[in-house]
């Protein structure tokens, strides 16, 4: 098993980089979304990875944080999506839009990403409603240099924020990434930031 992977980044593919590893070429398959957050060619870059063993084929998965490899795992974990599958909904959906849609059961949000039909998003939903919490997107999004009590009460703003934007009609997943913008400290009340998230929205 082949955990991660750290060289140079010598080629961009449509679904994959290729990662020179003291002169052996690795090709591994990344989500959209990760890829557009790659350095420069020629840089160095570490990609953990999951492989997929088949009889014809052995294949790499990167991502850019052991998060995102977690919740790939989560995703093909589910009967029915399969690495290619779980691939595809990750370059839809970023891991935190991902829970928040799971979590909202957003099934459009989901079945949005190619290959993926709305009963495959509903079972992915029922399986992984339980295993994913918003609270790990906001906390890790909190300033580690808040005190736990104000951090807290941050991620409480944000949550609440979130369901009132739900409440007047925007998507689960659109009004988590607007929120998620809004710079959140203590002075802020859940109307400030929905005043903020709102700018967000329309712009």
């Amino acid at each position: 098993m082949i955990s991660y992977i750290r060289g140079e980044l010598v080629a961009v593919e449509e679904e994959k980089v290729i990662v020179d590893v003291n002169g052996v070429g690795f090709g591994i398959f990344m989500p959209g979304q990760a890829m557009n957050q790659l350095p420069a060619l020629g840089k160095e870059m570490k990609l953990h990875t999951y492989m997929n063993v088949r009889e014809d084929a052995i294949q790499l998965f990167g991502f850019l944080t052991r998060d995102d490899l977690q919740i790939f795992k989560l995703v093909i974990g589910v009967s029915g999506i399969g690495p290619k599958g779980g691939l595809s909904i990750l370059s839809h959906l970023s891991p935190d839009e991902l829970r928040f849609a799971v979590m909202s059961h957003d099934v459009k949000a989901i079945s949005g990403a190619p290959g993926i039909g709305k009963k495959t998003a509903e079972k992915l939903i029922i399986e992984l409603k339980d295993k994913l919490r918003i609270e790990d997107v906001l906390e890790r999004n909190a300033d580690v240099s808040k005190s736990a009590a104000s951090s807290s009460a941050a991620n409480q703003v944000q949550a609440e924020a979130i369901q009132a934007l739900v409440a007047l009609g925007y998507g689960s997943t659109e009004a988590a990434s607007a929120v998620r913008k809004v710079e959140v400290t203590e002075a802020l009340t859940v109307e400030d930031v929905l005043k903020q998230a709102l700018k967000y929205m329309i712009s």
